[in-house]
């Protein structure tokens, strides 16, 4: 399992029996039957699933189009860009290069996310073939699960998920109590950032990326291999972990902090800390000019809309190519509008923080209950 855990979860995870699994044997993998999304109607029935690795792969919603491109819910979509498993919650469609992944045993929806996990874990065997490979791939792989008596151990699964996900949302709740962040109380002046912003009065205009940044530069490859272990950040093309994929002593070239890093598949990220990145990653910051952490992660937003879905394994993006590319920015007086985008972030960082604490609160409570 990825990521930290307490000690008493690590000890569970080293006891148990695991047994080996054809993962052809537990999932079908079929392609979806595609339309362009031009075809999409007003709705919010279904999910228009795409490659993207972004929004768990939802470009948008949808109302019913037609019952042939339909995709079940209980399913898991396979985007053959950074080949990201995402389970389906709610029926689907899809555009091109998604796969199908349906269950060919009962999972119930409290080992749904241990089955996430290990299909995810799969990723950079796929990612190392073809696409035209993918599915043979798929069927032939091999997986690890809790056994008991000689069955997949389906109950131990659920009580793993429920105290990891307990565990971490305590953490984390934690973390916003005594950080002093939860004040979530908007100000008159973010209230009206957000009401001009809905009712359109806000006057926007294309900037360069070059007019922005007087610093954009490619990063140095370093293979993972040549990696040694260490303290610095190392950033590469991919969404999980927001691309820090290591962390690394090599004497690589240091990006500062308060920068942005996008990389060859569009993925966009904001930096608040000094790192390295590798050749498939550009970084863009301003040496002359000190934008707010609030500026910085509005320019990161509308670069990410401005470039997405239009790179992919056959289209790469390189840094160099960005320079004339165009960001759309508030503007008062024909200026950017920095004030506005300081106190439209800040709003958002509230309303989302809030709804964080609720949801935490919710859910903590449900799994008190054993739900």
């Amino acid at each position: 399992m990825p990521g930290k855990i307490d000690a008493s979860l690590n000890e569970k995870l080293q006891n148990v029996e695991w047994g080996e699994y054809r993962l052809g044997d537990l999932f079908e993998i079929e392609n979806t039957l595609s339309f362009n999304s031009e075809e999409l109607v007003d709705g919010n029935e279904y999910d228009y699933v795409t490659r993207t690795s972004s929004n768990q792969g939802i470009l948008r919603s949808t109302g019913f189009v037609n019952a042939k491109n339909l995709n079940n819910e209980g399913t898991w979509s396979l985007g053959l860009l950074q080949m990201d498993f995402f389970y389906r919650k709610r029926k689907w469609y899809a555009g091109q290069f998604v796969r199908k992944i349906t269950p060919k045993i009962e999972i119930s929806k409290k080992a749904v996310p241990f089955f996430s996990t290990v299909l995810n874990r799969t990723k950079s065997i796929l990612l190392s073939v073809l696409v035209r490979n993918v599915d043979n791939t798929f069927k032939q792989l091999k997986v690890f699960l809790p056994t008991k008596s000689g069955n997949i151990d389906f109950d131990f699964m659920e009580k793993f998920m429920a105290e990891l996900e307990s565990e971490k949302l305590e953490r984390l709740h934690k973390y916003i109590k005594t950080s002093g962040i939860e004040k979530f109380e908007l100000t008159s002046i973010e209230k009206q950032a957000i009401k001009d912003m809905y009712a359109g009065k806000i006057i926007f205009k294309n900037f360069e990326f070059q007019k922005i940044f007087n610093n954009i530069k490619q990063g140095k490859r370093l293979k993972k291999e040549d990696q040694i272990p260490g303290k610095i950040p190392f950033v590469m093309a991919g969404v999980m972990n927001a691309g820090v994929v290591n962390y690394v002593s090599n004497p690589v070239a240091l990006f500062p902090k308060n920068s942005i890093t996008i990389d060859i598949f569009g993925n966009t990220f904001y930096r608040n800390f000094v790192f390295g990145a590798g050749d498939d990653t550009g970084v863009y910051w301003n040496s002359k000019l000190d934008y707010s952490k609030e500026v910085m992660l509005f320019f990161a937003t509308t670069m990410s809309k401005a470039l997405a879905g239009k790179y992919s394994f056959g289209k790469k993006l390189r840094s160099s190519q960005s320079f004339n590319f165009k960001m759309q920015l508030p503007v008062v007086n024909g200026n950017i509008d920095y004030k506005f985008m300081e106190t439209l972030i800040t709003a958002i960082k509230k309303i989302v923080l809030k709804d964080i604490v609720e949801f935490i609160d919710s859910r903590l409570a449900i799994l008190e209950k054993g739900c």
